[in-house]
């Protein structure tokens, strides 16, 4: 199991304990991580509507680094999936665009051929990995935490791109949950937007979205949720408290990014995994596995 590793952006600079957490699991688990040296940011959707040709040729560029490795990539944050995913998507049904690119990557002496897959670290570790071997790995079993999974929206649309699950029904961070141990809790939210991309245009909206996920998830008694984007980790941890006082209720909710707690049940150093740095406090969660894990 080896990979061309795009942390991307968001967890290389704001949320450095989503790519530290994911190196961790990945080298418990045997899974080889190879650093993209030369690649650079995805442009995150943002660059594709604002110049569309660029996004497409920087995206190219970033899969024929990979493709010259001679493997596929693996990403930790959804919206580098999503936006990789749809350029992808569009350069492998297009033979046009493909060539119109690849007459520009010829400038830097790079090509495409459109051999490249796109795949996230809950994909690999619920598909290509596998749960029941990832149960066999766990050391401290996550049974005394209630988990409300938040899958955000760039893991799960569009459903006919990225192709992974049923974006109404998924079930692989589930899975991946109760293969640690933990027990997962249904609640309304799990599949819904988390308000971030809205914070600078309608930061109230952003604002009310991200306490109803955490609301809903509190009300059906969960001890704390994850997920597998670090922007949705960013507006559910970060912005929590001023969602608190919109809404006018404590819900201090931890929430975790995936390869955290993957990492904690795997046995790896409490200290390497950055829960200090966490705006609501995880202490109470962690505090019930550790002695859990010592009876």
């Amino acid at each position: 199991m080896k990979y061309a590793y795009y942390p991307g952006c968001a967890a290389e600079a704001i949320l450095k304990e989503a790519d530290e957490t994911t190196r961790i699991v990945a080298n418990t688990l045997g899974i080889e991580l190879l650093d993209m040296k030369n690649a650079t940011c995805c442009g995150a959707g943002c660059l594709n509507e604002a110049n569309k040709e660029l996004a497409v040729t920087i995206n190219a560029r970033i899969f024929a680094i990979a493709e010259g490795m001679g493997v596929n990539i693996l990403t930790s944050c959804s919206t580098c999936l999503q936006t990789m995913a749809k350029i992808n998507h569009d350069l492998k049904n297009d033979p046009d665009l493909l060539a119109r690119t690849n007459e520009v990557l010829k400038e830097v002496g790079m090509h495409y051929s459109g051999k490249v897959e796109i795949t996230h670290l809950l994909w690999v570790l619920e598909r290509d990995y596998g749960v029941e071997k990832l149960r066999k790995m766990v050391k401290r079993p996550l049974n005394m935490l209630s988990i409300a999974s938040f899958y955000g929206c760039h893991t799960l649309r569009p459903g006919e791109i990225l192709g992974y699950e049923d974006p109404r029904a998924p079930k692989s961070l589930d899975m991946v949950m109760k293969a640690l141990g933990a027990n997962t809790v249904d609640y309304r939210g799990k599949t819904r937007c988390c308000g971030f991309h809205t914070l600078l245009v309608n930061e109230r909206a952003s604002l009310k979205a991200a306490g109803k996920r955490i609301q809903e998830a509190k009300d059906k008694s969960a001890d704390c949720m994850v997920t597998p984007c670090p922007l949705c980790e960013i507006s559910l941890d970060v912005y929590q408290g001023e969602a608190e006082k919109l809404f006018q209720r404590k819900t201090q909710m931890p929430i975790f990014y995936l390869s955290q707690l993957v990492a904690l049940a795997l046995g790896a150093d409490i200290d390497s995994l950055s829960f200090k740095k966490h705006l609501v406090s995880p202490h109470k969660v962690i505090s019930a596995v550790m002695e859990e894990s010592r009876v």
